[in-house]
């Protein structure tokens, strides 16, 4: 203990013999967040490429890009009825494949009238086994059909789990969300390829980007439609394709008001949500068509997963 007779000394021993540690800390420490400014840089300019750019300068000819005819299935849907009605603003004639043909045929009558824009009615068969494409083949025969949007079905929204699902209701939505997706697209996808443009939206939820609890079946559609989407555009974006994975998170109604300012920022209007998602097409491949979502999607990366969860839990019950 004579050797370290003062705290200093000992201090000064201990501070020469790690500064070397110390120093690689730091150098370590800065690296980290600088990597992390660089990815916040990044991801802003993404936001306002893909968000704000396109909105500024909203002169796209949709007919001119894609083509004449788009083709809509899930119309029956709050979003995807504002966003056909979007396409028939721009000019696009509509063919719907619907199962829920009374809906679908109001708002077929709505848009010609409002907007004089051709439109065509299929009924889809429950099942989608080879034959049920027999009529939307006959419907899209000479016609210049250069979009394709797929929404999915608003009641796989449903809370609840996989065991109080009815068998029958169980094969019902994999039939519509899955095997009608997949088949549509077949069959639009040949002339799409003769005519070397074209564009495939599929329109499903941010729910398949971290699982929410009780929501199994939203889960397993959604990722579907998502990796179909970002599957497709990885196959045919080369040969003129454009396959758009839209991603949203909560989406209001025309027919009600917002509670609050945030709560009507945070869950736009179907109209609202449709103006924003269609300037992304052609910009981004997969995107939630929303900025406001985007920053919800960005914060939700964030969160680890079982925060998350218990989170889900405490509010949601």
């Amino acid at each position: 203990m004579a050797a370290v007779d003062s705290f200093h000394m000992l201090y000064g021993e201990i501070s020469r013999s790690c500064g070397v540690y110390l120093e690689t800390l730091a150098v370590v420490g800065a690296l980290y967040t600088a990597s992390r400014a660089v990815v916040l840089l990044r991801d802003c300019c993404v936001l306002v490429r893909v968000h704000f750019l396109p909105r500024m300068n909203p002169s796209m000819n949709l007919r001119q890009r894609y083509g004449d005819w788009a083709v809509v299935y899930g119309g029956s849907e709050p979003v995807a009825q504002a966003y056909t009605e979007e396409l028939a603003r721009r000019g696009l004639s509509i063919v719907f494949v619907t199962q829920d043909r009374p809906t679908v045929g109001e708002l077929a009558a709505k848009l010609y009238q409002k907007y004089s824009v051709e439109t065509v009615v299929v009924h889809a068969a429950q099942g989608w086994d080879e034959a049920a494409g027999e009529p939307v083949k006959e419907a899209l025969t000479g016609k210049d059909v250069g979009l394709l949007v797929n929404c999915v079905d608003e009641a796989c929204a449903e809370r609840r789990q996989l065991v109080e699902m009815s068998e029958r209701r169980l094969m019902e939505v994999t039939a519509n969300n899955v095997a009608g997706v997949a088949l549509l697209t077949r069959l639009v996808l040949p002339g799409m390829l003769k005519r070397g443009r074209g564009a495939v939206v599929n329109i499903s939820s941010g729910a398949c980007c971290r699982p929410p609890p009780g929501r199994v079946t939203l889960t397993a559609v959604t990722g579907y439609l998502d990796h179909f989407s970002r599957a497709l555009h990885l196959e045919y974006g080369a040969r003129g394709i454009f396959a758009q994975s839209l991603l949203p998170f909560q989406i209001g109604s025309d027919k009600r008001r917002p509670a609050s300012i945030l709560g009507g920022w945070l869950a736009p209007a179907p109209h609202v949500y449709a103006r924003h998602a269609i300037s992304t097409l052609g910009v981004s491949n997969r995107t939630t068509g929303y900025w406001p979502h985007t920053l919800q999607f960005g914060l939700m990366r964030c969160i680890p997963e079982w925060i998350w969860v218990l989170g889900w839990r405490v509010f949601v019950g």
